[in-house]
């Protein structure tokens, strides 16, 4: 992957068209996280980097408890090492967690700064990781003046949301707009089997209306979509329990899925990445191997045509349990 291929999304920031995000980089209770891990996460990190998939996603809410903030202190610790290429073009996105405490514009501006020092950088691309507006309407106007003043203080390079639906993404960028600030991404949940957020709010439009960039994020629905898994090899934890839910009426999808990565000497998990490549997105999966980071570099150089894509649409549309959408996923 070279510069050529990255997306601009704001003057001094540009995005390879695959990220790796980083949830698992710290979380106990879905993936089993364990400070043995580090040496592997680090090979992840710097697989990825070399290799030019040349931005993470994280969040001040991976690692909670005791591990507060854990995937942006590994990402610096292996930000801080790494000597290695690509390295001026290393982007590290946070997501900003809109928890109860936080109600005023310094809030956020805190909470931004407190994740620069756990990364010993700045945040490139700061975002607020949902929208309070279904719950606590009048929390969301401070958090956005927050992040507001983070772009106009100059201490990010881009500034955008997660989990909006289109009402709320006019809005927010409506309010923006008016005091001359770009708003750059905006990130919801977006996969072969999670595809209503995206289809039936019709994001995508709104976002190429608007000039914000769409991220998919949990493009691979947790591991499900790469194959690996059925219904008597599952993983641990609780998506063990959630795969049990999901496969029985995913497996015509994933037929469909294998079928063409069968026929184009891909895996399933590039099949799935690809898909959200097609669709304008700009996916996130995660990795914690250096494997999996080489798999996901390969679904890039390469495009599904209409036809796949309208089989994988239709396989994806008649699924009878698809994933539940996130709680937090306003429209």
């Amino acid at each position: 992957m070279t510069a050529a291929d990255r997306i601009a999304i704001a003057p001094a920031l540009s995005l390879s068209p695959i990220g790796c995000g980083t949830w698992a980089w710290g979380n106990r209770l879905l993936w089993g996280y364990d400070t043995s891990m580090d040496a592997q996460l680090e090979s992840t990190f710097q697989r990825c980097l070399a290799k030019g998939i040349t931005w993470f996603d994280t969040g001040d809410s991976y690692g909670t408890g005791r591990l507060n903030g854990r995937s942006e202190q590994l990402l610096g610790e292996f930000a801080g090492a790494y000597t290695g290429p690509n390295l001026d073009a290393l982007c590290i996105a946070t997501k900003l967690a809109v928890y109860p405490w936080r109600l005023t514009r310094q809030s956020l501006v805190a909470a931004c700064m407190k994740s620069s020092r756990r990364l010993g950088r700045p945040v490139d691309l700061a975002q607020l990781h949902w929208s309070p507006k279904n719950y606590l309407p009048w929390q969301e106007g401070p958090l956005l003046d927050g992040l507001a003043e983070l772009w106009d203080r100059g201490l990010v390079k881009a500034i955008g949301l997660s989990n909006y639906g289109p009402i709320a993404l006019r809005r927010v960028h409506k309010r923006f707009s008016e005091q001359g600030i770009p708003l750059a991404t905006l990130q919801v949940q977006y996969s072969l089997l999670a595809t209503a957020t995206v289809s039936e709010l019709d994001i995508k439009a709104v976002c190429d209306e608007l000039g914000v960039r769409l991220i998919a994020y949990s493009p691979l629905t947790l591991g499900l979509l790469t194959g690996k898994y059925d219904r008597t090899n599952l993983p641990g934890g609780l998506r063990s329990w959630l795969f049990r839910r999901l496969l029985p009426g995913a497996k015509p999808l994933l037929d469909c899925q294998r079928a063409i990565a069968n026929a184009r000497g891909k895996t399933m998990a590039q099949v799935a990445l690809n898909w959200c490549v097609c669709k304008g997105t700009i996916p996130i999966p995660g990795a914690k191997h250096p494997a999996q980071a080489t798999d996901n570099l390969g679904a890039l150089g390469w495009s599904l045509d209409a036809g796949e894509i309208e089989d994988l649409d239709r396989a994806a549309a008649r699924v009878k349990r698809p994933m539940m959408q996130n709680i937090f996923q306003t429209r």
